[in-house]
C-alpha cells in the first residue's frame, strides 16, 4: 500500500493505493482524474520540466524555457544535460522552439517568455 497526494486539481485528495491481484486499487479521490493519476504515477510517472538556457544577448543571460509535453520521469537529468549545451544567439519569442524533438521523446523544448523580443524592442504577442 501507498500513500500519495494528488496534484491533478486543486482538492489535494491523499490517496492511497494498493497492488494485488485484480490490479491497481485507488481510493481517497474525489474525482477520476485522481485515480489515473495514481496508476500513472505508480506505473509510469511523468513530469513537465521548466528551466533556463544561455543566451548571448545583452542584458538577457538567461531565458525561461519549458517542455512542450510531459516527459517520463527517469529523463529529466537526461534531458536537463541537453538543455544544458543550448545558448540562444537571436531574439525568440514564447512557444518558439528551442530544442526540437529532445532526445527523442516527441517534445520540444520551448520558449516560455518574450523577454528577448521585449529587449531588443520588437515585441511579439
Amino acid at each position: 500500500m501507498k500513500e500519495m497526494i494528488c496534484i491533478v486539481c486543486p482538492n489535494g485528495c491523499t490517496l492511497t493505493v494498493e497492488e494485488g491481484a485484480e490490479g491497481i486499487k485507488v481510493s481517497g479521490n474525489r474525482c477520476k482524474r485522481g485515480e489515473q493519476f495514481a496508476i500513472t504515477e505508480l506505473t509510469h510517472p511523468m513530469r513537465t520540466v521548466c528551466t533556463t538556457v544561455r543566451t548571448t544577448i545583452p542584458g538577457v543571460p538567461v531565458l525561461p524555457v519549458r517542455v512542450s509535453g510531459e516527459i517520463p520521469k527517469e529523463r529529466i537529468m537526461d534531458v536537463m544535460k541537453a538543455v544544458n549545451q543550448v545558448v540562444i544567439t537571436e531574439p525568440i519569442g514564447r512557444g518558439d522552439v528551442v530544442l526540437a524533438d529532445v532526445l527523442g521523446l516527441s517534445v520540444d523544448i520551448i520558449a516560455a517568455s518574450n523577454l528577448l523580443l521585449q529587449t531588443g524592442g520588437n515585441q511579439r504577442e
